[in-house]
C-alpha cells in the first residue's frame, strides 16, 4: 500500500500509525497546492521509501507494537 498509495498515508493508517498518516495527508494536499506539486511529490517518495521498509523488514511492527506478519 505504500508503495502505491504513499502520498496518501493511507499504509500509515492501515498499520495504526495515525498521526503520521495525517501529517502525510496534509503536506500532500496542502504543501502540493503551495508548492504547486513539489510536496506532493516529496510525500510520494516518502511513502514509496516507507513501503519499501515495510517489505525489507525495516518496519517490523504496527502501531500497536504488534510484530507484523510475512
Amino acid at each position: 500500500m505504500g508503495i502505491f498509495l504513499g502520498g496518501l498515508g493511507i499504509h500509515n493508517f492501515y498499520l495504526g500509525y495515525q498521526k503520521k498518516a495525517i501529517i502525510q495527508i496534509l503536506v500532500s494536499v496542502i504543501g502540493g497546492v503551495i508548492t504547486c506539486g513539489i510536496a506532493t511529490v516529496a510525500v510520494q517518495i516518502w511513502g514509496l521509501i516507507e513501503g519499501i521498509m515495510i517489505l525489507s523488514g525495516s518496519i517490523s511492527v504496527d502501531g500497536k507494537g504488534i510484530p507484523l506478519k510475512d
